[in-house]
């Protein structure tokens, strides 16, 4: 009996010397053998396609315009500088000879629109721009981009050229196609030379 009772009050002092601990208790940390869970598996949105905006002469792009209903394309086959045969512009048009770009503008499908020479331009490097006239007819270069604005149905085209007034001594460095259906312009780059 006194085995017991000395082994109770043996085990009753261990009790009550660590529930009255001052110590705080330590943290144990152990490898554990479970396996974690699966992460819950969303499939990731599919990027879209970055848009390009840069061409060179003679590319072509491609426009899908969703909320008009409407794919096209737009191509610069060609820029000439300077254009032999017209007169040189004036001075109040503000260049010195004519340079022409030549483009060409597909209805892929979808709605009949409209095309103009208004939304293309020539960007130099400086900054600045050169704007079509307007001028047609004449001795321009033919065949020439319509002026006013003429109507391209689905799986037709309008080619011809654009004329611009420009210095002789600088070239541009774009052709800028800048239509309101676009949130960016598009632009071919002009080789030196």
């Amino acid at each position: 009996m006194r085995t017991r009772t000395a082994a109770a009050l043996l085990a009753a002092g261990l009790l009550a010397l660590t529930g009255c601990s001052n110590e705080p208790e330590a943290v144990s940390v152990t490898k554990s053998d479970a396996k974690p869970e699966p992460a819950p598996t969303t499939p990731s949105p599919t990027p879209e396609p970055e848009s390009q905006t840069s061409f060179a002469i003679g590319e072509t792009a491609d426009i899908d315009d969703k909320p008009n209903n409407v794919s096209f394309t737009a191509t610069v086959i060609a820029y000439s500088q300077p254009v032999k045969g017209p007169q040189a512009p004036t001075e109040d048009l503000g260049g010195d000879v004519w340079a022409t770009a030549e483009v060409k503008v597909c209805n892929v499908k979808g709605e009949t629109f409209t095309v103009s020479q208004f939304p293309w331009s020539l960007a130099y490097e400086d900054g600045t721009r050169v704007e079509v006239t307007g001028l047609n007819g004449g001795d321009l270069p033919k065949p020439e981009f319509p002026t006013n604005d003429v109507s391209v149905k689905p799986d037709r085209c309008v080619r011809g050229k654009i004329p611009f007034p420009v210095q002789s001594d600088t070239r541009p460095q774009y052709i800028v196609y800048a239509p309101g259906s676009l949130d960016e312009p598009l632009e071919w780059t002009v080789p030196a030379t």
